[in-house]
């Protein structure tokens, strides 16, 4: 275990370099939230993602596989089309709104006064995002060292607040793109190829496994549209990923790097089930589906490459850690502590604004560690994050994307009466149920078309500024600070 430990040493070495490196670059606002919006098609790629292939998409997805076989690749396959979707019909738009947050991108459109309740929503949404990727911590480091969950959770989470605090989505980015590379290596490339291998190849896994590991639909469409709602819907609403978005230098940069990144995480989810479904042959009778991905790799695979898809594995976990904890930041500082102090800084501070999003960057940083230390089920605290985050907010963001006459009475109802139907229908039926999402959006969305058909449309003067910043126009941005040119 000695050469599997220096890998990952080096690997975690790696990344507070690339934080350190970044925080040389992270001179204004702009650089350090969104890397001055200049990021290229093989960066934006790579970053996109590594951010949306988190711990839950490589260990849950290697579970499913276990659990379901072939058809457990949809999970992670509807966050695939939901990055797709994003990127094919909407990002352009939302990175031609240069804005920094998805509340900002609702008070542009609406007229104000939406970017409060919502920024709540999405906050609850980030913060939750960041503690189970936290949480995944302790799997990885008990495999790795045999240490104690709340030792885990404080050294892998650390890490990541160290680096992001440093150089915001600079540092961010190339860890990114780096954790990008070692997942594909070290599970396209090694993982995958050797677990088919090992279990017979896809002849022997077919002759050891029931029919219905090779069914497509076999986890139930039941299931399969659950997935669709929270999953892919809630790739179109993210902070977590409009943000990633606000980092392309161009439209085409934004539409077509997204592409590649969602087309990236279709080949991916078939790798997971695939994995999962050989571990089933290999392993037949293991206490937890989430154990398939760390068996199969502590006892399948040869010494250096075991550290490598370790390594991998760890990569996975903190690009979506980080990535939600910048998120959260941001939302917090820019959408709720400046909004409740009421104070408007002005845009020639740009090195008080990094202090400042820094600053939030390591309070969050410490809540999300001190949560994951706290908190038990991960399952449960996600699906409560991605529960609010599409049945509060998918309506009216959609609706001022797509629908005129949305205003922002209706929005504020939607997003109201869309969480407290989630949270109400959570307490009735379940955490786990899939009614709280169908329910909760069907009333956000009920609520939104009703009070915005009964309210007076958005003044005309509001549109005109929406129309103008949905054309890249009329940019605050272009006047207070430069647009450095492509590199």
């Amino acid at each position: 275990m000695a050469v599997d430990y220096m890998v990952i040493a080096v690997y975690l070495a790696g990344m507070l370099a690339m934080g350190w490196w970044g925080m040389r670059r992270a001179r204004s606002k702009s650089e350090f939230l969104v890397a001055g919006r200049r990021l290229g098609p093989a960066l934006y790629s790579g970053t996109m993602a590594a951010i949306v292939l988190g711990g839950a998409s490589t260990i849950g997805g290697v579970g499913l596989g276990y659990q379901y076989g072939l058809s457990g690749a949809w999970m992670v396959f509807t966050i695939g089309l939901g990055l797709l979707t994003l990127s094919v019909f909407f990002s352009a738009r939302i990175a031609r709104l240069k804005v920094y947050t998805v509340s900002e991108m609702l008070d542009l459109r609406y007229g104000g006064r939406a970017g409060l309740i919502s920024g709540v929503v999405m906050w609850a949404y980030t913060l939750m995002l960041a503690v189970t990727s936290t949480i995944a911590y302790a799997t990885i480091f008990d495999v790795l060292f045999d240490v104690d969950r709340t030792l885990a959770i404080v050294l892998g989470g650390s890490i990541v607040v160290a680096y992001s605090t440093l150089g915001g989505m600079w540092s961010i980015t190339l860890t990114d793109m780096v954790q990008f590379v070692v997942k594909t290596i070290g599970v396209l490339l090694l993982l995958l190829p050797i677990a088919v291998i090992k279990a017979g190849g896809f002849s022997g896994m077919k002759a050891e496994l029931p029919t219905s590991y090779f069914d497509p639909l076999g986890i139930g469409g039941e299931t399969i549209f659950t997935y669709v709602l929270i999953y892919t819907f809630g790739m179109l609403i993210g902070q977590d990923i409009w943000q990633r978005v606000f980092t392309a230098r161009s439209d085409r940069t934004a539409r077509w790097g997204g592409t590649v990144a969602g087309t990236y995480c279709l080949v991916y989810a078939l790798a997971g089930a695939v994995i999962g479904t050989a571990a089933k042959v290999l392993y037949p009778k293991l206490g937890s589906p989430d154990d398939a991905f760390a068996t199969i790799v502590k006892d399948e695979l040869p010494v250096g490459v075991r550290g490598l898809v370790l390594a991998a594995a760890l990569a996975a976990v903190m690009s979506t850690s980080s990535g939600a904890l910048i998120a959260c930041a941001t939302v917090a500082n820019n959408d709720i502590w400046s909004r409740l102090r009421g104070i408007v800084r002005p845009s020639a501070q740009e090195h008080d604004e990094v202090r400042g999003n820094r600053a939030f960057i390591l309070l969050m940083g410490v809540a999300v560690i001190g949560t994951a230390i706290a908190l038990n089920n991960v399952v449960e605290a996600l699906t409560v994050a991605y529960n609010l985050l599409v049945g509060g907010l998918l309506v009216p963001i959609l609706g001022g994307l797509l629908w005129r006459r949305g205003t922002v009475q209706g929005a504020l109802a939607a997003v109201v009466v869309g969480g407290v139907a989630v949270i109400g229908l959570m307490a009735a039926y379940g955490i786990l149920a899939n009614e709280p999402v169908y329910y909760g959006l069907l009333a956000s969305l009920a609520a939104y078309a009703a009070v915005s058909l009964a309210t007076r449309p958005t003044d005309e003067a509001v549109l005109t500024a929406w129309r103008e910043r949905l054309a890249g126009r009329g940019n605050p941005e272009l006047v207070s600070e430069p647009v450095p040119a492509p590199r």
